[in-house]
């Protein structure tokens, strides 16, 4: 079984829980997240509680998902989300949203290296993956930021490569590897960097 609560200096990822499904129906409002991520628009309630009771523990049991909440401190509100997808073959794609008050102070940065150096540990510590991959829509320049500074490769745009509800976008595609330095990597475009 995979570990579920990962500490860092500012956040806790735990998994999201029934208590959270407001928090997560107000914050998937928000036109950046419904912009940016594959969340339905628009989005409902019951859109969150099929998430958090079903999606999420189905992911969890299957070992193919791992999705977290991430919250400010230790056990303080749901401020984002955050996952480990299509994990297989000892590889997996990171996903992460966060709310617009918490955006721009580095949080996501510390999210995703939690996340990373979970995925990559062996054994109990982990999962013993050897890469990462991370993709988003052309455009999203925040989290191109955050895959930056968190070490991952910039390999370039897939046209058409990516589908939100039903529409083919171009996407952006990265990739950390386990013995990669997790320091900010040079060569990204110009375009995907603020």
């Amino acid at each position: 079984m995979a570990r579920d609560t990962l500490s860092g200096t500012r956040v806790t990822l735990t998994p999201p829980h029934e208590a959270d499904i407001d928090r997560v129906s107000e914050l998937c409002q928000d036109p950046a997240v419904q912009r940016w991520t594959t969340v339905p628009s628009p989005y409902r309630r019951d859109d969150a509680v099929h998430f958090i009771l079903e999606v999420v523990p189905a992911g969890w049991t299957t070992g193919t998902t791992l999705t977290w909440a991430i919250r400010l401190g230790h056990g303080g509100d749901l401020i984002g989300m955050i996952g480990l997808h299509d994990i297989a073959g000892r590889s997996a794609e990171i996903g992460y949203w966060l709310a617009p008050e918490a955006r721009g102070g580095g949080i996501m940065t510390e999210a995703v290296q939690l996340v990373c150096d979970y995925g990559f540990a062996a054994g109990d510590d982990g999962l013993g993956l050897q890469r990462i991959t991370w993709h988003a829509f052309a455009g999203n320049i925040p989290s191109a930021t955050v895959a930056q500074r968190a070490g991952f490769t910039f390999e370039g745009m897939r046209r058409l490569g990516a589908v939100q509800r039903g529409h083919r976008l171009d996407d952006w595609s990265a990739s950390l590897l386990r013995e990669d330095p997790r320091l900010p990597v040079p060569g990204w475009p110009m375009e995907t960097l603020a």
